[in-house]
């Protein structure tokens, strides 16, 4: 079973929420699969602040493609790629899909701003996309897939945007008729209400998506009870990698001394792990045993 197939399989398990984490590389994917949570997300977010510039769509699709294609690369796990606003107009979303798909993402989300998007917690700055508009990149992103199992996400930002809950829905219905496998509706609120109030007056068997960055007190079986199909835990590994790191390099530059943090380190035989090296020496190994006749 490939990873698209595992994402599919796990869309129509019962009561199943697919937990999905935030990567920005190889690296993080391979921890992610190590912990045994269900997908990747490839994070623009954490892309972009991997590069040290703004989630605002300043990357090209080629750089968020090529860090994408580094985590398929790495992770038996499906990868979900966050593809903004899908880089442009419809045109875009047509080749967005077209090389996503051959570098073999599971799935691609977009977003129903307009291009270039910001970050949807930076007040000030959201504004939509028409809905039709949207919807006919959605459409063209389902015509333009070449496998049944290529899974497309439309994420509504209606309530991020101040736009209220009907607008929401009204959105999200249009991009589910357009043909999204999922919907992703996303929330700024401090608690999950908002959230549940969208999922009680959702009257799809569409699956929903949530992203519960700014309100994290929402359990698995709050989600299992209110129909929610998959969890993005967006940017939370590189929140913690970012504090460790600084933590570290603090106490470095202020004792100077290497043993003041060596207990905040991982052994080395950690990253050999992560990098593979045991199953290169096996295959140097193999071969040099190799006879030619």
């Amino acid at each position: 079973m490939n990873a698209r197939q595992q994402l599919r399989k796990m869309m129509q398990e019962p009561e199943r929420v697919i937990q999905t984490v935030g990567a920005h590389n190889a690296l993080g994917a391979k921890l992610v699969e190590q912990h045994g949570f269900d997908a990747v997300w490839a994070s623009g977010f954490e892309i972009s602040t991997a590069h040290a510039k703004p989630d605002a769509n300043i990357l090209t699709m080629v750089e968020f493609l090529q860090a994408a294609a580094q985590m398929v690369d790495a992770t038996t796990l499906p990868v979900i790629a966050d593809c903004d606003t899908g880089f442009g107009n419809v045109n875009n979303v047509i080749r967005m899909v077209r090389d996503y798909e051959k570098a073999g993402v599971a799935a691609v989300c977009i977003e129903d701003k307009v291009f270039p998007k910001m970050n949807s917690f930076i007040p000030g700055y959201q504004s939509l996309a028409p809905r039709d508009e949207f919807a006919a990149k959605i459409r063209a992103a389902k015509d333009t897939q070449q496998d049944p199992d290529f899974v497309v996400i439309a994420r509504v930002e209606a309530l991020i945007a101040g736009k209220g809950m009907a607008e929401a829905l009204d959105r999200a219905a249009a991009y589910d008729e357009a043909g999204a496998d999922m919907v992703l509706i996303h929330s700024k609120q401090k608690d999950p209400g908002e959230i549940f109030e969208f999922s009680r007056r959702w009257s799809s068997d569409t699956p929903l998506v949530i992203v519960p960055t700014t309100y994290p007190s929402i359990t698995l079986d709050d989600m299992a009870a209110h129909n929610i199909k998959m969890a993005i835990y967006a940017n939370q590994a590189l929140r913690a990698a970012v504090k460790a790191m600084d933590a570290v390099l603090a106490e470095l530059k202020a004792t100077g001394s290497l043993l003041a943090i060596q207990e905040q380190l991982s052994p080395m035989d950690q990253l050999f792990e992560l990098q593979g090296l045991k199953e290169m020496i096996k295959q140097e190994e193999r071969y040099k045993k190799l006879e030619v006749r």
